[in-house]
């Protein structure tokens, strides 16, 4: 992500940018609560840094890592959160995964990411079988909770920290190629039949699960698909960071 900051930089000078380098390689298979608590620690300091108000970018992973920041820590001063290629709705693809676990495929991943063990892997968190729906809201500790798909006794905050945001941009595109259905990184998701239904159709966004739609009313949501870009160029796109990010962060 250095890059970007630099290209940051030179647009706002003046501004200052942070990068952490907390959950990097094998180590970002780590639980995911336990990331949001240390980075969201992390992040709370730098707030405290700058009571005017902080914008916040996540790419890939680190996008749904942000958003889950955002719900736990609902007293938060971030104006504009930027989520970059991010599975905020779930992953349904093992082509990333081949790495860790080169034997992994679609069909049978559930049986890994939705047991005791599998659930101490960040990727089996946000594992979202479309097939398997009930295990996965039984099974998953984190993605169907901060979802609100299943109530807890933080549901109501995890709904504020959304809601508080001054805007909320979702990038993603269909030259993609990790995150599967790639309209994950814009919360649409498959059905069923493994049919994409785009985020204004599902129920976490009808039923105004966590704040979607209450963005989306007030004009504080933006979703933009860019095509041509793979999921490993997205940060250090140029045309991305200057055409699509840069803008918002003022």
């Amino acid at each position: 992500m250095i890059p970007m900051a630099e290209r940051i930089k030179q647009a706002h000078p003046g501004t200052k940018v942070y990068v952490t380098d907390k959950f990097g390689d094998w180590s970002s298979l780590a639980p995911m609560w336990h990331q949001i608590q240390e980075i969201g620690e992390d992040l709370m300091n730098i707030a405290a840094a700058h009571p005017e108000g902080i914008n916040l970018i996540g790419y890939s992973q680190g996008g749904l890592i942000a958003r889950g920041i955002l719900e736990q820590f609902p007293n938060h001063t971030v104006h504009t959160f930027i989520s970059l290629s991010s599975p905020q709705a779930g992953q349904y693809g093992t082509k990333f995964l081949h790495l860790f676990f080169p034997g992994l495929v679609c069909h049978t991943a559930y049986e890994l990411f939705y047991s005791s063990i599998g659930q101490h892997i960040s990727v089996g968190n946000y594992w979202n079988d479309p097939h398997h729906q009930s295990l996965y809201r039984s099974y998953s500790r984190f993605l169907p909770y901060v979802n609100n798909e299943v109530l807890s006794s933080q549901s109501n905050s995890y709904k504020d920290g959304i809601t508080r945001l001054r805007k909320l941009v979702l990038i993603g595109g269909p030259d993609d190629g990790v995150i599967t259905p790639w309209q994950s990184s814009q919360f649409g998701y498959f059905d069923e039949n493994e049919e994409v239904m785009e985020m204004r159709d599902r129920k976490v966004y009808v039923l105004d699960k966590f704040g979607l739609k209450t963005l989306d009313k007030k004009r504080r949501l933006t979703l933009i698909e860019v095509n041509g870009v793979s999921h490993l160029d997205w940060h250090t796109n140029e045309t991305v960071i200057d055409k699509y990010i840069i803008p918002f962060l003022k």
